[in-house]
């Protein structure tokens, strides 16, 4: 089917300037001191290892004379593009953050593009999966420090026992005649949910404008191979034993697991329930007629950002250490005191990373693997309803497509023109519908609505959960932002929003 292309309002935004770093200004010395912040993982050691990184880089020769006085502060990559979009001044210079949230941080000016002799480098030394993941339009907006962000099978080998760990049909079976469970998540998590469809050959590609801004999408998971795919997912969410997570505390539970899909962040954990009978294996392959499918998967990265900066000298400095802390030798470090996965070609290719159990399996996945590139805001939700959609069928052909039709129409919806408007746990709401807002001949979109005290919500574009967070936000002394990332409300009454999607600016006032 065909995809329009047409931007949301919230997507025409005026993006920050996106200074280029990694190369030395003309003429200039990198001489000086440096106060400069970081936002790192926050597992217990990771700021300690990036203190003594940044003591080596300084003690190299050719960086004689550099030295930098650092904060370094814990926040999860997961969350950490969420708090530099809400003040990309007020954000770290260099901050770690996962994959997904690239396209975001670029369209919200939050990343400085690598220049020409950075750029090189990262591609020259970092496998295609995590260059892909730097990647906007033509040009690389950060640095690849893991690659290990997929997922494979951890299984109980007490029993599982010799049942062939190919055969997905027969693992299945399997955990059914034990009372045990197969945990993966589908409804759960459109990331895991692909793995059906990438088995199959569908794919779903995002395309961006030069900038780095999605613009568009091909997929095919609404295909005669997306079939084949849905006929699949059935089999797992219809059995009895199927539970919709992806932890491997699932072992521990009072229907215990005898596999859990999920990725080298568990291993620790697996390896301290199960023991000697953890076992662990790239995903196995679904049968549908006479054809076998192997089950794909995403694979993904953290990243190194770096936030432009408006003095050239600073930019080249930061870009110089950000290539430093992403390099090989840094990578290794970070492998042999954590376990985290090197997207470093070199580092990859070492004895004790090849010999590390779930990074072994991860490797095999990702032969099966699609690398996960920019990916709009509103994907996530859209596709993980298929495995509810899917569940909910007779498992008839005509049912099952018209699950992937539905699928491809929310699809297609995302690049229609939509209006601004909240949601949120009001009624009229539910945080499943948007509260419109009226559009002004200046362009702004505004509402006034009466709130009851306590109610949380937040102002989207459509569906797009991400462009709250790309709003400066000017709030009354009756609305906070809770800790939970929501606005709420501590003062019942009426209030106008107005939200202007060129500024990206929200400002609320009393009524």
């Amino acid at each position: 089917m065909k995809f329009k292309t047409v931007l949301l309002p919230c997507a025409i935004a005026a993006l920050m300037l996106v200074g280029c770093t990694g190369n030395k200004p003309a003429g200039e010395d990198l001489k000086g001191t440096y106060n400069v912040t970081l936002w790192v993982s926050e597992v217990a050691g990771v700021a300690d290892q990036f203190k003594q990184q940044i003591r080596a880089f300084e003690a190299l020769p050719e960086n004689e004379g550099i030295k930098f006085v650092e904060t370094i502060e814990g926040v999860s990559e997961s969350s950490s593009a969420t708090q530099v979009l809400t003040d990309v001044d007020a954000a770290a210079d260099i901050y770690c953050f996962a994959q997904d949230q690239t396209a975001r941080l670029i369209e919200g000016g939050a990343l400085a593009k690598l220049g020409k002799a950075a750029a090189d480098k990262v591609r020259a030394e970092n496998d295609a999966g995590s260059v892909l993941a730097v990647t906007g339009g033509n040009d690389l907006y950060a640095y690849p420090l893991t690659s290990d962000n997929g997922y494979f099978m951890y299984y109980d080998k007490s029993v599982i026992g010799d049942t062939d760990l190919t055969d997905f049909e027969a693992l299945l079976a399997k955990c059914e005649s034990t009372s045990h469970s197969f945990t993966f998540a589908a409804s759960d998590s459109a990331w895991y949910l692909a793995s059906w469809f990438f088995g199959t050959g569908c794919t779903s590609t995002w395309t961006t404008d030069e900038s780095g801004t999605i613009n568009g999408v091909v997929d095919t998971f609404n295909s005669a191979n997306g079939l084949i795919a849905a006929k699949g997912l059935y089999k797992l969410v219809k059995s009895t034993a199927h539970k919709d997570a992806s932890s491997v505390s699932a072992f521990e539970d009072a229907t215990p697991a005898a596999i859990v899909v999920s990725g080298t962040w568990d291993y620790t954990t697996a390896a301290g329930i199960l023991g000697e009978n953890l076992g662990v294996a790239e995903l196995p392959k679904f049968h549908v007629g006479s054809e076998a499918y192997h089950l794909g998967s995403f694979s993904g990265n953290k990243l190194l950002g770096v936030k432009p900066q408006a003095d050239a000298k600073r930019a080249a400095v930061l870009s110089k250490l950000a290539l430093y802390l992403t390099g090989e030798q840094c990578q290794k470090e970070r492998f042999n005191e954590f376990a985290w996965g090197p997207s470093n070609k070199v580092a990859q290719a070492s004895e004790e990373v090849l010999a590390n159990p779930a990074l072994a399996a991860l490797a095999k996945q990702n032969q099966y693997a699609k690398p996960q590139g920019q990916i709009h805001g509103s994907w996530w939700d859209i596709a993980k309803v298929i495995a509810t959609d899917v569940k909910a069928t007779d498992g008839s052909d005509a049912a099952l497509q018209a699950a992937l039709d539905a699928y491809a129409a929310k699809l297609a919806d995302i690049f229609e023109v939509h209006p601004w408007g909240i949601v949120g746990s009001m009624a009229e709401s539910g945080w499943s519908t948007n509260i419109e807002m009226t559009q002004n001949a200046n362009g702004t979109w505004e509402i006034t609505y009466e709130f009851a005290v306590d109610t949380e919500f937040k102002v989207r574009c459509g569906g797009d959960w991400d462009t709250f967070n790309t709003l400066a936000r000017t709030l009354p002394d009756g609305i906070i932002l809770a800790d939970n990332g929501n606005l709420k409300v501590v003062t019942a009454g009426a209030y106008k929003l107005v939200v202007d999607p060129v500024a990206l600016t929200l400002v609320i006032t009393a009524a």
